[in-house]
């Protein structure tokens, strides 16, 4: 007991935050898309400043063997420097992970936003994309690897997008492959609402919000992308 007590003084110093239970059903159902935004953006603060909260993960594995309560989706790159559960911060069942190189869509993507959301109860879709990212560099050099070459192709809309304003249209330059991955990101967005009317209808409605990211592999930081 006297341990266990040391701990936590030092875990409460530290900063570190607490969770005593998986999420609840009644927990998903009580937050707004902007609350769970605003939690997973906290979270990541959490991540950077080493401030994570402390986890028994076979506890949480136990209480959501019977059920789970996800809050939201994130799209994200099959980079493995790109760990999503960790950079906000979330537990076992806390959010919904889809990976794929480049965080692109395909319609076994959609439906499985289509899952998380409408069915599973997840308040926001996070497209989030990350810098230096080798799927838009290959795509950039227009890379030709077997099944990867259909899969580069989903970026070449948003390598269209991006003009000279950013300067070489290179895979070398920094700049212009930052403002590809996040042409990327929006265009996935759209084509999101376009394949799902069923999403599009709930983003309307204001049940879901769907939301652009980048993720800084230097600093672990999560930015918004306007």
């Amino acid at each position: 007991m006297k341990k266990l007590t040391i701990l936590a003084i030092v875990t409460l110093i530290a900063g570190v935050a607490t969770q005593a239970h998986a999420r609840s059903l009644g927990e998903q159902k009580s937050m707004t898309p902007a609350q769970v935004l605003e939690e997973l953006m906290e979270g990541n603060e959490r991540f950077q400043n080493g401030h994570g909260t402390h986890r028994d993960l076979l506890n949480e594995a136990e209480e959501t063997s019977t059920g789970q309560y996800p809050i939201a989706v994130v799209v994200s790159c099959l980079d493995s420097r790109v760990p999503v559960e960790l950079v906000f911060d979330q537990g076992i069942g806390d959010i919904f992970v889809g990976r794929v190189a480049g965080n692109v869509e395909d319609r076994d993507m959609v439906g499985s936003l289509e899952f998380a959301t409408k069915v599973a109860g997840s308040k926001l879709i996070m497209v989030m994309g990350h810098e230096s990212c080798g799927a838009v560099k290959g795509a950039i050099d227009d890379v030709e690897l077997g099944n990867l070459t259909q899969l580069l192709d989903k970026i070449d809309p948003a390598i269209e997008s991006v003009g000279t304003e950013y300067g070489s249209r290179s895979s070398k330059n920094a700049k212009y492959v930052d403002a590809v991955i996040r042409a990327n990101v929006l265009n996935t967005i759209d084509d999101i609402r376009e394949i799902s009317p069923i999403i599009a209808e709930m983003e309307k409605n204001g049940d879901i919000m769907i939301v652009g990211t980048m993720y800084s592999l230097d600093d672990g930081a999560v930015t918004i992308v306007k």
